[in-house]
């Protein structure tokens, strides 16, 4: 197959935790070819939606895993499969590129369907399942927030469409940092904010199950550095060996169905204890290091739902 790859530079990633460069790595090795752009050179041309990239070739040398051929433009209806594996954050930018990949939709397999990614940002889509999240809410107005804090006591405020832990605070009960930091985020931001019940059982890890077509393949637990309350990977959390429990399961039953249905084959949830966090869609990660701790192909089982869905 004919496989594009629109993502931030290819040239930067950690081959040893990168998820897209795992899932270019497994493409070639499955005999597709690769073409790479970045989100900044997609267009629509007077009906035609191209890019403007090169042809690639991948290896696991760190520093020379990208070799590039000519730069040049392609019609994306001439391939097979588009990846959509921008980082976010999920702004207008990245909307407006979901609008144009949904274009695609009679002649191309775009994953994760752009429409859905649109509709079902990580942090919007666990609120259709309100019975498995921790009690949330989601505004920009300050004494919403503020009443909700009273209520809880304890609580984790971060940006609505942020990602890799940037921007979230646990404010506890003695906290007085709430109007200061409504007043920061406000100041830069017309989003809203969201505000969860703070879960103690964070410090034993923040679980990142992976979902292939919903269905899951496995867990990582990414434990907090000492003295931190996030457990990103990005910011320091310590990725772990762990097993899926009963409830992670009954999570996934219950949200599975309707990732397949929409065409997110490729999803990591976040499970802090029994409750359900964040469902990432728009591009999640954590393939290598459950790769390396299980000893399975998780990449080669997103390629085969993929070969798959492509028929």
């Amino acid at each position: 197959m004919k496989i594009a790859f629109q993502m931030d530079p290819i040239g930067d990633v950690n081959i040893n935790a990168d998820s897209s460069f795992r899932l270019a790595e497994e493409a070639q090795a499955r005999g597709h070819e690769l073409f790479f752009y970045t989100p900044d050179h997609l267009a629509y041309q007077e009906g035609r939606i191209t890019a403007r990239g090169y042809d690639f070739t991948v290896q696991r040398v760190q520093g020379d895993h990208a070799q590039f051929g000519e730069e040049r433009e392609v019609d994306l209806a001439d391939f097979d499969v588009v990846w959509l594996r921008q980082d976010p954050p999920f702004d207008m930018h990245y909307i407006t590129s979901t609008h144009l990949l949904d274009r695609l939709k009679d002649t191309t397999l775009v994953v994760n369907d752009p429409f859905w990614v649109r509709n079902y940002p990580e942090k919007l889509l666990v609120l259709d399942f309100p019975d498995l999240t921790p009690p949330t809410t989601i505004a920009r107005d300050l004494s919403t927030i503020k009443a909700f804090k009273a209520k809880h006591g304890d609580v984790i405020l971060k940006p609505l469409y942020g990602n890799g832990g940037a921007g979230v605070f646990r404010l506890d009960a003695n906290d007085r940092n709430l109007t200061s930091l409504h007043e920061l985020f406000t100041g830069f931001s017309r989003e809203p904010l969201i505000v969860q019940k703070f879960l103690p059982a964070v410090s034993k890890g923040d679980k990142r199950v992976i979902l292939v077509d919903g269905e899951p393949v496995g867990a990582i637990n990414r434990v907090p550095a000492e003295g931190e309350t996030r457990s990103n990977m990005h910011v320091g959390g310590r990725p772990e060996k762990v097993g899926l429990t009963e409830r992670d399961l009954e999570i996934c039953a219950a949200i599975g169905p309707l990732l397949k249905e929409k065409g997110q084959v490729f999803v990591g949830i976040d499970v802090i204890g029994d409750y359900l966090t964040e469902i990432n869609v728009t591009s999640p990660t954590g393939i290598q290091e459950l790769e390396r701790f299980d000893g399975e192909n998780i990449a080669g089982k997103i390629w085969e739902a993929i070969e798959a869905r492509r028929g």
